[in-house]
């Protein structure tokens, strides 16, 4: 073997390297992964894009929300909280549903069905437990921002989970019990009529289908779900008022 041959050979490799560093960043990496459940994603890790054309304050259209949910959408849009994502508006005390568009528009609102138990927090390991051991004091619908997911129930129906962990979800009503007079509670006009079900939202089907649907059905989104029995800066610790009236 030549002098010369080891630095002809150094010259090859070192082309060589170079020529896969170059294929690793033009070629997209393929990952793979198990899952038994969703994961929850930090609101940091989503890519989102800039926000700064984005209104100040939430446009609730004709709708009169009560002042808490007026509060919360415009802090929302405010302090970009929602990270460029469709939100919602959970308002346990008026049992209505606001969803908004990224750029803060109102998609849609509704009554809904909410947990039966006054409380805003869910009892430690409530979403493995079977429905039947659920007890009647238990049946919160948890308050706080929740990064929101589609999937599907057990039975195979699409649903938006809310809380994961807890088995908080978004879904059609279900009026599979005549004695719980589901569809009747939805078109009360009490609040406390809407109170029945065991912690997750129920819609009307018509507004999951023409609302909730097309902005969450496929996409992650953020849903704020407001305090009861606690102040709303408890809750929501960066939160302040922003266009009170």
């Amino acid at each position: 073997m030549s002098s010369a041959e080891p630095s002809q050979l150094d010259a090859i490799f070192k082309g060589l390297g170079i020529g896969c560093a170059a294929l690793a960043l033009i070629l997209p990496g393929q990952v793979t992964s198990r899952q038994s459940r969703p994961l929850a994603v930090a609101p940091a890790a989503v890519l989102v894009p800039s926000l700064e054309h984005l209104p100040r304050v939430a446009d609730f259209a004709q709708e009169d929300p009560s002042s808490e949910a007026r509060q919360m959408a415009n802090w929302v849009m405010d302090a970009r909280d929602h990270r460029g994502m469709p939100f919602v508006i959970v308002d346990k005390q008026q049992v209505r549903v606001f969803v908004f568009k990224p750029d803060g528009t109102l998609d849609g609102a509704t009554p809904a069905l909410m947990g039966s138990a006054v409380g805003d927090d869910s009892v430690l390991g409530i979403g493995e437990r079977e429905m039947s051991a659920i007890e009647p004091h238990e049946r919160t619908t948890p308050a706080g921002r929740f990064v929101s997911q589609p999937g599907t129930n057990s039975s195979g129906e699409d649903i938006v989970w809310v809380d994961y962990e807890a088995a908080v979800s978004m879904h059609r009503v279900r009026a599979k019990e005549p004695s719980e007079r589901r569809l009747e509670r939805l078109a009360s006009a009490t609040p406390t009529d809407n109170r029945i079900s065991f912690g997750c939202i129920n819609l009307p089907v018509t507004f999951y289908e023409d609302v909730v649907k097309p902005a969450l059905g496929s996409q992650r989104g953020v849903v704020y779900v407001l305090p009861e029995t606690r102040p709303v800066q408890a809750v929501f610790r960066n939160f302040k008022v922003i266009g009170a009236s």
